[in-house]
Parts: structure tokens; C-alpha cells; sequence
């Protein structure tokens, strides 16, 4: 089949269908998209809520907790305990077909009825200051944490352990303010790094060691600015840090040399046949942004362990056939439209919240079910039959939104169904807008509440070096530099807790000046666009091409106008490695 060309419903941009698209579509029997792929990852975002938490009740049994639903937020919520307890049914608030109503209206009015659970965290222990952590120990304000343990201020960190302010880490140990990092080891402030132990403000290492400023390095050990020093030079240098003027200093050099460095046309190792960003062992991807582990996957973000699936975000590990997913679910085949999946669902379309359960169609909060429809229990003749006969409808008479966007099936759930604000999502984090702009386009907005927190140290008032904070910080409110006045979920004011304090010393990091919101959005601006724009290599002689220009092009996340000198692999290797 042909490509085919559309106008996306929402952005009313043209883009493209490819013949893999349709082939895909029509494995899992769906009908094309009428949303680009971008304004499909933006809304699906939209359904995930990470780090915006509240305090409230639970509703069933009364504890105070903390909760990724305002309290003014029009659902029933429980603690995770209570929700996971036999003490309710979930099948008790099913509801008959209306087709009198559009489907995703009905779908509404049942998520307003059936408890939520306050937060999404699987299996971890002693972490009740985080949301979306799996299999995870100890962690603190720290979100998308998978099988980790003291983890703080951190997000999307994978198999590690005690990592502090960092974005994008796996398979590490001891690192603070890492973006983007495989397999490192006692490091601070690192871009780009892999197989890295004892390094500091260094940009695209590769099995280094005791690098300082360094950039586009492999195999080094007792580097400065990559040139060799002795032991004991390096260990002077070493002296300096702790200081946060120091500290300002070396990041302005990090990024003047980041900016000056050579940079690969993507971030794409060990994979063949593949487009994207941040991409490890990975087979047959197409626009895939933070993944591995994956085959035949396209329009992807921050997936892996997966195959055979399109348009997923925060979920993949051992699934297959899933589309238009975001949140979570292990183990699932054949999975459509849903949200928060929990484990092993099958066979299921629209969903949320939902278990170990097979056969569902506009469902929440069901674990160990089949042959279910708007949370009613079904024969496996009647389910099909009305499935047959609600799908018709869905096209028939569609959800039609007050931008005048249509959702029949097909469709992802209309942004009208997302429990949270626009400004309370990871949307804001990859697509932001101002208040204005996203009422503008029909998304709520979540006015920040007042918080009169009395600041008793100011950010000029913390002492340069970390060498002279004591124990007694821990008992100061800091107030945050941007003090609330920036578009990054300022919290105006934070706290340093013991933990965190041990660990700065033990690695001379100076105290920070901003609240971990602030922070994070620091490092959120270090990422590339998840977007690819078809580039040609910038190597203009030497290497395989002689003294002609190189010849090769490729898809890249470096928009054409940005200033960084840009190589395609071949050209990368021979260059750096």
C-alpha cells in the first residue's frame, strides 16, 4: 500500500501515513489516525501526571496522603492500600450501553464514579514522596523509577542506584546531575556518557575515567579539557569543587564546549535500521525517542523490552502488539487505547487502570476480568456482539469536543478525559505553553495554589562552599531563585534532607539554589526535541570521502538552525573513536 497524506485534526499540519502504518493498522484492525504522530504524543501525555502532588485523604479510609489528584479534582480517590483491598468492587459500578451517547461521554461519567488510586507506584517500599516508581526502594520526589533504590529528584532512571538530580540513567551508581547515561559510576554532572567512573562537567565520554571538562573522549583516564594530567594534577583540580561559584564556572565552560564539540547526528548505538533518539539494541524503529530493547516499533517515547507496536509512551517490557498506550503494563498482547495499565491485559481497548485482565472495552480499575464492557460482566457471545455493535456507534456518532475535534474508534481517549490539568502533565514538560496558549486550544489549566512558605535562608544567603553547611540546614525553608515567576512548577521553596546533605559532601557538590521542579526543567531544556529533521552530514573533507563534502544524509533531532556541527556515524567514528 501507499503512503497516504492527511491533515492532522488538531495541529492542521499535513503528515504522512506510511505503508508500514497501514500494515500495522490493519494487523491489530483499526483505522488510520486523524492526529499527526506529534499531537498524538502530546496527548497522550496529557493523561500522565507525574509530579504534581497534593495532599488529601483517602476516601475510603481516611489516612493522609499524598496524591496525584487536586482535591477539588472531581474523583473518588484512594490510597493505594484501600484500592488494591477487597473492601470494594469495581464491577459494582458497571453501567449499561446508552446509545443515546457518545461513547467517550459515558466512558467520562464512569471514571468519575469508580475510585482512583492516589498514586501510581508498583511494588516499591518506603517510597511514599514519588509517583510512577516500579519495583523501587527508597525513592524520594523521583518519577518513571524502574527497579532502582535511593533515587531523589531524578526521572526515567532504570536499574540504579542512589542517583540524585539526574534525567535519563541506567545501570548506574553514585551519580549526580547525569543527563542521559548507561552504566556510570561516582560521576556529577555529566551529558552524554557511558562506562564512565569518577568523572565531572564532561560532555560525550565513553569508558573514561577521572575526566574533568572533557569532551567527545573514549578510553581516557586523568584527563582535563582531554588533555592527560598526572594523578596528582588531577586531584588538585579536584580541590576546587564543592564551591558554587566553582561550580557556575564550570558549567559555562561545559556548555561553551558541549556547543563546540563534534555531535553525532543521533544518539543511536548498537541498532540497525533505525530513526530516532536515545536508542540502545534496537531493531526496525521509526521515530523512537528514549527506547531499547525494542523491534519493529514506531512513534514511540520512552519504551523498551517491547516489539511489534506504534505510538506507546512510558510502558513497553515484554508486549507486543500495543498501540496508543501511556503508563505503565507489563506483558500485554493486543492492547489499544488505554492508560495506566497495570500487568498482563489482553485483548482490551480503552482501558484504565486495569490488571491481569483479558477481553475489556471502556473499562476501569478491573483486575482479573473478562468480557467486560463499561465495567459490566459479560458472556463471551454478548461481548462480542455488543463490542461489534459499539464500535459502529462510536463512528456513527462521535465525541465531538469544543474545539470541534472529532473521536470516534480509532481514536485515543479526547483530551476532555484526562483527570488533570495541562500544566499538571508531562506535557508541559515536552510541549510547554503559557496559561493563555493551552485555553486557547481547549486544555485546563491548573492556577499553581498560593503557598506562603516563610523562607528563613535566601539562595544568596547559603554558603558558598559545601565544605561549611552543617546538619542545621536541614532545618532551613530555601527559597527557590526563580521564586515562582518562571513556567517550571516553582515551588518557591525547598528543604535539604540528611540524606541528601550526606550525599553532597561525599561528592563535593555544592548546595543547589533552585526547588527540584526548577532543577528538573533545567534539565529538561539539555534534551533534544522529540522531533527528526532530515539533515546532511557537516564533514567537509578527510575521512572515507577523501576531500569531497561527505555525502551522506540522515534524520536528525538537531533543528538546521541550531549552530552545533553535525556528522553522520561513519564520519562521528572516525573523528572521535
Amino acid at each position: 500500500m501507499a503512503s497516504d497524506q492527511k491533515n492532522c485534526q488538531n495541529c492542521r499540519e499535513p503528515f504522512q501515513i506510511q505503508p508500514e502504518d497501514f500494515e500495522f493498522y490493519k494487523k491489530i484492525n483499526v483505522p488510520p489516525p486523524t492526529f499527526c504522530w506529534q499531537c498524538r504524543l502530546q496527548r497522550r501525555l496529557m493523561f500522565r501526571n507525574e509530579r504534581t502532588l497534593y495532599k488529601r485523604t483517602c476516601d475510603l479510609c481516611s489516612v493522609d496522603m499524598l496524591s496525584m489528584y487536586a482535591p477539588d479534582a472531581p474523583f473518588t480517590i484512594y490510597c493505594r492500600e484501600c484500592w488494591f483491598s477487597d473492601k470494594w468492587d469495581p464491577i459494582s459500578y458497571g453501567a449499561d450501553y446508552d446509545f443515546s451517547k457518545p461513547f467517550f461521554q459515558q466512558f467520562k461519567e464512569l471514571l468519575h464514579r469508580v475510585p482512583r488510586m492516589s498514586l501510581y507506584n508498583r511494588n516499591s517500599t518506603n517510597s511514599p514522596f514519588t509517583n510512577m516508581a516500579v519495583e523501587s526502594k527508597n525513592v524520594y520526589l523521583a518519577y518513571s523509577i524502574v527497579h532502582c533504590e535511593d533515587v531523589a529528584y531524578s526521572k526515567n532512571i532504570d536499574r540504579s542506584r542512589w542517583i540524585f538530580d539526574s534525567l535519563n540513567v541506567h545501570d548506574s551508581e553514585q551519580c549526580y546531575q547525569n543527563i542521559f547515561g548507561d552504566h556510570n559510576y561516582n560521576s556529577s554532572y555529566l551529558i552524554n556518557a557511558n562506562n564512565t567512573i569518577a568523572s565531572r562537567y564532561s560532555y560525550d565520554l565513553g569508558a573514561c575515567q577521572n575526566c574533568l571538562l572533557c569532551t567527545n573522549l573514549r578510553n581516557g583516564t586523568y584527563m582535563i579539557r582531554n588533555q592527560a594530567v598526572t594523578k596528582e594534577a588531577y586531584a588538585e583540580e579536584l580541590k576546587k569543587l564543592g564551591s558554587y561559584q566553582v561550580h557556575e564556572a564550570m558549567e559555562k565552560e561545559l556548555e561553551e564546549r558541549r556547543s563546540n564539540a563534534t555531535h553525532k547526528y543521533a544518539e543511536i548505538i548498537r541498532s540497525v535500521n533505525s530513526t530516532g533518539n536515545y536508542l540502545n539494541n534496537v531493531k526496525n524503529a521509526r521515530m523512537v525517542f528514549d527506547g531499547y530493547d525494542l523491534e519493529d516499533v514506531a512513534y514511540c517515547f520512552r519504551t523498551f523490552a517491547m516489539k511489534n507496536s506504534m505510538d506507546v509512551s512510558f510502558s513497553g517490557i515484554q508486549s507486543e502488539l500495543v498501540y496508543e498506550w501511556i503508563t505503565g503494563g507489563t506483558q500485554n498482547y493486543n492492547t489499544k487505547f488505554s492508560t495506566a495499565g497495570l500487568w498482563a491485559l489482553s485483548n482490551v481497548e480503552y482501558t484504565d487502570y486495569c490488571g491481569s485482565s483479558s477481553y475489556l472495552l471502556g473499562c476501569t480499575s478491573l483486575r482479573g476480568k473478562e468480557y467486560c464492557i463499561f465495567n459490566k460482566q459479560y458472556d463471551k457471545e454478548s461481548f462480542n456482539a455488543l463490542r461489534e455493535k459499539i464500535i459502529q456507534h462510536m463512528n456513527d456518532m462521535p465525541y465531538v469536543d469544543a474545539q470541534g475535534r472529532s473521536f470516534g474508534y480509532g481514536e485515543f481517549f479526547p483530551y476532555d478525559l484526562s483527570a488533570f490539568a495541562y500544566n499538571e502533565t508531562i506535557a508541559q514538560e515536552y510541549f510547554p505553553q503559557k496559561s493563555d496558549e493551552a485555553h486557547m486550544k481547549g486544555f485546563r489549566w491548573q492556577e499553581p495554589a498560593t503557598k506562603n512558605y516563610s523562607v528563613t535562608k535566601k539562595p544568596n544567603e547559603l554558603p558558598d562552599h559545601i565544605d561549611a553547611v552543617d546538619e542545621n540546614m536541614c532545618q532551613e525553608v530555601i527559597g527557590c531563585q526563580h521564586e515562582a515567576q518562571c513556567n517550571e512548577q516553582c515551588t518557591n521553596a525547598f528543604k535539604i534532607t540528611p540524606q541528601e546533605l550526606q550525599f553532597y559532601k561525599a561528592r563535593a557538590v555544592p548546595l543547589p539554589r533552585l526547588c527540584p521542579n526548577c532543577r528538573h526543567f533545567q534539565r529538561i531544556k539539555q534534551m533534544d526535541l522529540l522531533k527528526l529533521y532530515h539533515r546532511s552530514c557537516m564533514c567537509v573533507s578527510g575521512h572515507a570521502h577523501g576531500d569531497q563534502s561527505c555525502p551522506n544524509e540522515f534524520e536528525s533531532p538537531y533543528d538546521p538552525d541550531r549552530p552545533e556541527v553535525i556528522y553522520c556515524e561513519s564520519c562521528y567514528q572516525a573523528e572521535v573513536v
